[in-house]
C-alpha cells in the first residue's frame, strides 16, 4: 500500500521589522516627488545618462516610500561613534588634569616636609 507522508505544517518565519524610519516629513516628501522627476526626466533623456537619472530617481522614490535612508543611518551612526569618542578624551583630560593636581600637591607635600627636616635640629646621640 502506498504510505502518504504526514505534511508538517510550516512554522511562520518572523518578518523582520521594518527599520526605523529617519526620513519624516518634508524630507520624504521632497524624496518623493524628486524621484519620481528623476525617473521621469531619466525616461525621456534615455541613453547611459538617462539611466543614471532613472537609478538616481528609484533610490530617491524608494527613500520616500519606506521612509528609511541607509546613508542617513550610517551618517547618524558615525555621529554618535564621535560622541562617545569626545566623551572618552574629556573624561581622560578631567583624569590627567586631577592626576596632575595631585601630583603638583604631592611634590609640595615633599618640598615642605624635606624643609622642615632641614630646619630641625638633629638629635646627638
Amino acid at each position: 500500500m502506498s504510505e502518504r507522508k504526514q505534511l508538517q505544517p510550516i512554522e511562520a518565519t518572523p518578518v523582520p521589522s521594518q527599520a526605523n524610519q529617519n526620513v519624516q516629513g518634508w524630507e520624504r516628501i521632497g524624496s518623493l516627488a524628486g524621484g519620481v522627476v528623476m525617473m521621469g526626466k531619466g525616461l525621456r533623456r534615455g541613453g547611459v545618462f538617462g539611466l543614471i537619472q532613472v537609478a538616481i530617481g528609484g533610490v530617491a522614490l524608494a527613500r520616500g516610500i519606506t521612509g528609511h535612508s541607509s546613508a542617513k543611518s550610517l551618517l547618524h551612526k558615525s555621529r554618535q561613534d564621535m560622541q562617545n569618542v569626545r566623551t572618552k578624551i574629556e573624561q581622560a583630560g578631567e583624569q590627567l588634569r586631577s592626576l596632575k593636581a595631585n601630583a603638583e600637591a604631592a611634590g609640595r607635600n615633599a618640598k615642605a616636609a624635606s624643609n622642615d627636616a632641614a630646619k630641625a635640629p638633629k638629635a646627638e646621640g
